[in-house]
């Protein structure tokens, strides 16, 4: 039987794929509230964003996600809070320095939220939180970087950016999940069948 501790390829690749969620909730964002250049369009484009962005993440690793609402739910309001807080401290400016800023910013109540969510899921949830201001501030810089309009005050990085960010956070979503095969296995027995994917 396959180590269920070892690294997941196959689950990684499929939460991969779950960065096509971001340019749909980058495209809704704009349709419903236009420019984030205000307090409502954050806190309204982050919700809406938030919510398909965690039904893209859900359909691409429900077992270890858990209840496809709570997820969603916890994803856009943490996503929504994290937009409003962080878009306002940084003027709703698009410079590199301030999308990082505010992408770290949007990670912070983001990752409690689904950290939340985790609990009792895998093993040390805690390190999701802390990794989401760091994965997402990476996010808005590589849409920077690559020369994406960042200008127009989206409410999300683009696809380049999403794909930095799925890719980094599958590898840790996995290694929480070995972490709690490992924890969940005793000495002598099978390891668990796979959570993720």
């Amino acid at each position: 039987m396959r180590d269920q501790r070892r690294f997941n390829a196959k689950a990684w690749l499929l939460w991969l794929a779950g960065s096509l969620a971001f340019p749909i909730a980058g495209i809704l964002a704009i349709v419903l509230v236009g420019r984030v250049d205000d307090p409502a369009s954050a806190l309204l484009g982050g919700f809406a964003a938030g919510a398909v962005i965690g039904a893209g993440q859900w359909l691409v690793a429900r077992r270890q996600l858990g209840d496809l609402l709570a997820w969603i739910a916890a994803t856009a309001f943490g996503m929504g809070a994290g937009l409003f807080i962080g878009a306002q401290v940084v003027g709703y400016g698009t410079s590199l320095g301030e999308l990082a800023l505010m992408g770290a910013i949007t990670g912070i109540p983001l990752g409690a939220a689904q950290a939340f969510m985790l609990r009792g899921r895998v093993a040390n949830a805690w390190i999701w939180a802390a990794a989401m201001p760091v994965l997402w501030a990476l996010g808005w810089t590589v849409t920077t970087v690559a020369g994406i309009g960042v200008d127009s005050q989206f409410a999300v990085f683009g696809i380049f950016g999403a794909i930095a960010f799925m890719a980094l956070s599958g590898v840790v979503l996995d290694r929480l999940r070995a972490a709690t095969t490992a924890a969940s296995v005793q000495p002598g027995e099978p390891a668990a069948p796979p959570a993720i994917a």
